[in-house]
């Protein structure tokens, strides 16, 4: 709740209680190898569906909306996978296909915000009440896409770097906008590196084919590397499951504990710390060392 001034400032009276929530790994600054702690940075909470936005350029990439995909599904809300800027290639089916047979049970949508191609298909999410946040890269087209939903241009746009396809950071910061529609959409910074945050059911939302072959091993505790009786590596060696698909998981599976190592390193020093300090200041309230 806002109470409004209007000579002056506004504050802030009350925040509603987070239902949805979508976070990402903070690395500090440091390269993922070389940082000594990792907290979680919010990005936007409160909302009902992720838009999760990914350009059709040679910057394209399957594994990186997975990667969105597992902390999406983190969040609580509906994940929905953008393709824009559909008219870079002549056929966008293809990549839709890649991304729908590597994704299959998420909605994913082909289109191109100047000439509306694919633009009514996001209708059904797009309703009074709703609230919608977008996520992805630089460059991947989010301003563009909100100026043409809200049929006006309230962000300004620019053009990738053609050298890699890459994008300029044009959104520096979080914004709420609403649609003629009465939908509420979160427009957030595009972020270069997406690192998971406790992300345990993320992953076992997102990876439930490779997880479902875990209860088929001989031994309980397997580890899926050389026991016998191992039903992945069976699964592995006939085609059942493939390579690439085990590969995906086992990767974010070795981020996501990394981070929660790291994580829970952090909370267990702040107790220290915590600890070190009323004990200091109860032994000075008692006057101190005795000799």
């Amino acid at each position: 709740m806002l109470y409004y001034n209007e000579s002056g400032d506004s504050s802030i009276v009350t925040v509603l209680p987070r239902r949805s929530k979508f976070s990402r790994a903070d690395y500090s600054g440091h390269a993922v190898g070389y940082a000594k702690t990792v907290q979680e940075q919010v990005v936007a909470t409160n909302f009902d569906y992720v838009f999760i936005l990914s350009s059709l350029n040679w910057d394209f990439k399957v594994t990186r909306i997975m990667r969105y995909l597992t902390q999406a599904r983190q969040s609580g809300g509906q994940p929905v996978v953008i393709l824009t800027k559909a008219d870079l290639v002549e056929d966008y089916n293809l990549p839709l296909a890649e991304v729908t047979q590597s994704i299959p049970d998420v909605p994913v949508h082909a289109i191109c915000s100047h000439t509306g191609l694919g633009l009514n298909e996001l209708d059904p999410y797009l309703m009074p009440g709703k609230t919608v946040v977008f996520l992805g890269m630089s460059g991947v087209g989010k301003s563009s896409l909100l100026n043409a939903l809200i049929e006006q241009d309230v962000m300004k746009v620019q053009a990738i770097r053609e050298v890699d396809s890459r994008g300029r950071h044009t959104t520096t910061h979080r914004q709420l906008f609403m649609l003629p529609s009465g939908t509420m959409v979160i427009d957030t910074p595009g972020m270069r590196e997406l690192g998971l945050f406790d992300a345990d059911e993320g992953i076992r939302a997102s990876f439930t084919d490779v997880e479902e072959w875990f209860p088929q091993c001989r031994f309980t505790d397997c580890r899926h590397q050389a026991e016998l009786g191992c039903a992945v590596l069976a699964a592995l060696a006939d085609g059942s499951l493939p390579r690439e698909r085990w590969e995906h998981y086992v990767t974010q599976q070795h981020e996501n504990k990394y981070v929660q190592d790291k994580t829970s390193y952090l909370i267990d020093k702040r107790a220290r710390n915590k600890t070190i300090a009323m004990w200091s200041k109860q032994s000075k309230k008692n006057g101190g060392w005795k000799k």
